[in-house]
C-alpha cells in the first residue's frame, strides 16, 4: 500500500511540476509576443512620423515649384491639393478591393506567426 501511495505522490508531484512549467511557458510566450508587438508598433509609429514629415516637406517644395511654373504660388498649392483629391477619390472607389484582400491577409498572417 505504501508503495502505491509513494508512486501516486511522486506522480502527482510530477504532474504539478509539468502544469507549473506549462503555465510558465505560456506566460513567457505571451510576454515574448507582446514585446515583439510593442516593438513593431513603436517602430511603425516612428517610421510613420518620419515618412509624414518627409512627405510634408516634399509636398511643400513641390507646391512651391509648381506654383513658380504656373506663375502664382497659390496655384501650385491648388494643383497639389487637386492631385490628392484625385487620389482620395481613387481610394474610395477601390476601397473594398484594397481593404478586403491584401490588408486582411497581412493582418491575419502577422497574428498567426
Amino acid at each position: 500500500m505504501e508503495e502505491n501511495e509513494t508512486f501516486f505522490g511522486v506522480l502527482l508531484e510530477k504532474v504539478e511540476n509539468y502544469a507549473k512549467t506549462t503555465i510558465d511557458l505560456v506566460k513567457l510566450k505571451a510576454i515574448d509576443r507582446l514585446a515583439v508587438t510593442v516593438s513593431n508598433v513603436v517602430f511603425g509609429v516612428v517610421m510613420a512620423l518620419l515618412i509624414f514629415f518627409f512627405l510634408l516637406i516634399l509636398n511643400l517644395a513641390l507646391a512651391f515649384w509648381v506654383g513658380s511654373l504656373l506663375g502664382e504660388t497659390y496655384l501650385g498649392f491648388f494643383a497639389i491639393a487637386g492631385f490628392y483629391v484625385l487620389l482620395i477619390i481613387i481610394f474610395l472607389v477601390f476601397k473594398k478591393q484594397l481593404i478586403k484582400v491584401p490588408l486582411s491577409n497581412v493582418i491575419i498572417s502577422k497574428l498567426l506567426k
